[in-house]
């Protein structure tokens, strides 16, 4: 049965290549523009202009059957970004839930991050923050927690798969290589893909291990 799914970055890195696979599948998809990038949108989706961080720009797109896909973030996270993190990543995710829950939205997937871990630890109090919103929503969702999503242009670290090799052979360090692993860009669309295809009754958390063996 074909979705109607509404997305948040659908013009981004991870948002692009769940857009063309979701289109693949026969899935209706509509992708949140700010007024000026109409022509940044992926080929094949409706156009919804609005703005990200004000729910009440968008929610009028919204249908009580959708799924939400909240992907909107601060581009190649890092320590310098702390403050971004909070203004870009959790503001919009808020805006998102907020808007989300008025209109009844079906179900709501957002991507997270690995947790806990050992640096990048900004990040990850803003995306639990959202992850806590949104359980207080009483959304039904799906929250995918990658650590890094390699592909064009975020590749360096394959020279660290020898290291989370060795690790995750390990039993003192086995957990935290697996929780804090990398997935490609073709994992992580596919598990997006699963995870709107199949939503959970209620609630679901998909690790990187649940990333890695998901099919879109």
């Amino acid at each position: 049965m074909a979705a109607s799914v509404f997305i948040t970055g659908g013009t981004g890195y991870i948002g692009r290549q769940v857009v063309a696979a979701l289109r693949r599948r026969g899935h209706r998809v509509r992708v949140l523009v700010r007024r000026g990038s109409e022509r940044k949108a992926p080929i094949g989706c409706e156009v919804v202009v609005g703005d990200p961080f004000d729910g009440a720009t968008f929610a009028h797109a919204l249908e009580p059957g959708d799924t939400f896909l909240q992907l909107l973030g601060v581009s190649h996270p890092s320590p310098a970004k702390a403050r971004q993190f909070v203004d870009i990543d959790l503001r919009s995710a808020r805006a998102s839930i907020e808007a989300a829950a008025a209109e009844g939205v079906d179900h709501f997937v957002y991507v997270s991050v690995a947790q806990p871990a050992p640096v990048m630890k900004a990040y990850q109090q803003a995306r639990a923050q959202a992850e806590r919103l949104l359980v207080e929503s009483g959304l039904r969702r799906t929250i995918l927690r990658p650590w890094y999503v390699l592909g064009p242009g975020h590749r360096w670290p394959y020279a660290l798969l020898p290291v989370y090799w060795a690790l995750e052979r390990v039993p003192a360090t086995r957990d935290g290589a697996r929780r804090l692993g990398l997935v490609t860009l073709n994992e992580m669309a596919a598990a997006l893909v699963h995870a709107i295809e199949y939503p959970p009754h209620t609630a679901r958390v998909m690790e990187v291990p649940d990333i890695r063996s998901a099919r879109g």
